[in-house]
């Protein structure tokens, strides 16, 4: 194999020029659809991706207009390198689905629905229904808005930040601390934002309820509370959906500027 190479090298010189950087290309897209929302969930196939990867180097490559490889540095730390490089952008946008799917979790869990849990195959876990109706429609939400071109550009935008044959990543550069703190932290804060009608709706029936038993000691709360609940949740849900759906949506539209 090493003497096919190293005849073909010699019949195109170009050849090793565009493999290396062809391959290390490809380090970092699969870095990035590894953890990139929409692209990491297991309802694609493995094949449908490695395509898109596949293609999406062979339009990026000669974009980059790359220089022959340096011969001092290891091929392996630079695949390394941008697969690393790849997978923190897909990260950061992932962190802010998951400030979603927080606030599903919530509100299943104070509608009395965590037993109700199904596999999930993205994840391979166990997750709630009204989690995963949530999470699907941000992530519905985050394609209509531009998430997709964003990460694109977020995406092609690091190879001028991080050429593809360096080997210091520059975190101050990729990643805005500023941002990335203020995302993590809104994984708790936008997921109570999404849940607080539902969870003030169902803390002002727990009291209702509280009164009744201390009022009527013969009424069975404990039972009518797994029966309110999640017809009173539900309701609520569908009376608040098109304020929902904005409030993810300008959520999103908040940290566009990350990428």
């Amino acid at each position: 194999m090493d003497q096919v190479v190293s005849q073909i090298a010699t019949l195109f010189p170009e050849f090793s020029r565009w493999f290396a950087a062809g391959m290390i290309v490809f380090a970092r897209l699969l870095g990035f659809i590894r953890f990139a929302p929409i692209f990491n969930r297991k309802e694609i196939a493995g094949l449908v991706k490695l395509a898109f990867v596949f293609i999406m180097t062979i339009i990026l490559t000669p974009l980059l207009h790359p220089a022959m490889p340096p011969a001092d540095i290891s091929p392996l730390l630079l695949l390394l390198l941008n697969f690393v490089v790849g997978a923190i952008i897909g990260y950061i946008a992932q962190l802010i689905i998951m400030a979603i799917e927080a606030g599903g979790d919530m509100i299943n869990t104070q509608m009395g629905l965590s037993s109700a849990m199904v596999m999930d195959p993205s994840t391979n876990s166990q997750t709630s229904i009204l989690s995963r109706v949530i999470t699907l429609l941000g992530l519905i939400i985050f394609m209509e808005i531009g998430g997709f071109y964003w990460m694109i550009n977020a995406l092609i935008r690091s190879f001028e930040i991080f050429p593809i044959y360096a080997v210091a990543i520059p975190l101050e550069k990729i990643i805005n601390i500023d941002y990335l703190v203020t995302t993590t932290s809104n994984v708790l804060y936008i997921g109570l934002q999404i849940a607080s009608p539902v969870l003030l709706a169902t803390l002002g029936q727990d009291i209702i309820l509280g009164v009744i038993s201390k009022t009527a000691p013969q009424v069975n709360v404990f039972q009518l509370s797994f029966l309110f609940k999640p017809v009173f949740g539900a309701a609520i849900m569908i009376w608040i959906l098109p304020m929902l759906i904005n409030v993810i949506s300008d959520f999103f539209l908040t940290f566009s500027s990350i990428y």
